[in-house]
């Protein structure tokens, strides 16, 4: 059995790629800081599913967890041959009014360990001339975003990495393929039900499993990224063309202002 092994697999799109991957037949590395939530998903992927599944806790902010995770797989001999680098944390809040401890995490969950993750797999996976890595950037990785400052420029490091390992991988046998999400039905935003349900409804905002579907597609079929939702790729296409100064009437707007000011 080959495996598929996902950062984040506990909740939310991650759960989806896990729901998703597993319906196909690939065992599933679940790999997340929640212990019992752990254990639970894997439950479900082998009772629902007829899978195996391997539940890893790391705290993906400490920089040795990438190489635990790693030494993990190749004890047990599991193939990995897809890696999902979807972990991820968001907080709104001003640069200057953000705890150090915080920018230290939200750095090195965004950064440093999807890194070390490609390095490793990406080696195993070249030896034997097959593999799919699925990185999960974000909108926010195409302009300056006021509130998530460091969030945003995380996506925008991702972004620009895998854009570049994608060239390397060229003619290796190993795709990569980048997710560019925009709002997306999970438990990041703290909003009321009704309010969920019309921007589902109205498409700025997109279910998990359909975030999940898409990229799966687009990973499948070797493609370079995927900005899933009609909204997403408008979206991407004003972000790219406008400049830096039209988001300037954005920070008078009352709710900015809260957030920056806020302690």
């Amino acid at each position: 059995m080959t495996y598929a092994l996902i950062t984040g697999s506990t909740s939310g799109i991650g759960a989806e790629y896990a729901r998703q991957l597993a319906s196909l037949g690939y065992g599933i590395v679940v790999v997340s800081n929640r212990r019992e939530e752990n254990l639970q998903m894997a439950d479900h992927l082998r009772s629902h599913y007829g899978v195996e599944a391997h539940p890893i806790y790391a705290d993906l902010t400490r920089a040795e967890a990438a190489r635990e995770i790693f030494d993990y797989v190749e004890q047990r001999a599991l193939e990995v041959e897809i890696l999902v680098c979807n972990a991820g944390m968001l907080l709104f809040s001003s640069l200057c009014r953000t705890e150090l401890q915080a920018l230290e995490r939200i750095v090195a969950l965004h950064c440093t360990t999807p890194t070390l993750l490609c390095r490793l797999f990406a080696a195993r996976m070249m030896e034997r001339d097959r593999g799919r890595i699925l990185i999960m950037s974000s909108i926010t990785a195409w302009t300056p975003y006021p509130t998530i400052s460091h969030y945003a420029a995380t996506k925008a490091y991702l972004r620009s990495f895998a854009q570049s390992l994608w060239y390397e991988l060229r003619g290796t046998g190993v795709s990569l393929t980048t997710v560019f999400p925009s709002a997306v039905d999970t438990p990041f935003y703290d909003l009321k039900a009704e309010h969920r349900r019309w921007l589902l409804r109205l498409g700025l905002m997109l279910s998990a499993e359909e975030v999940a579907r898409k990229a799966l597609r687009a990973m499948f079929r070797g493609r370079r990224r995927s900005l899933p939702g009609g909204w997403t790729k408008v979206e991407a296409a004003l972000c790219a063309c406008l400049p830096a100064w039209a988001l300037l009437p954005v920070l008078k707007l009352p709710a900015v202002r809260r957030i920056l000011e806020r302690v």
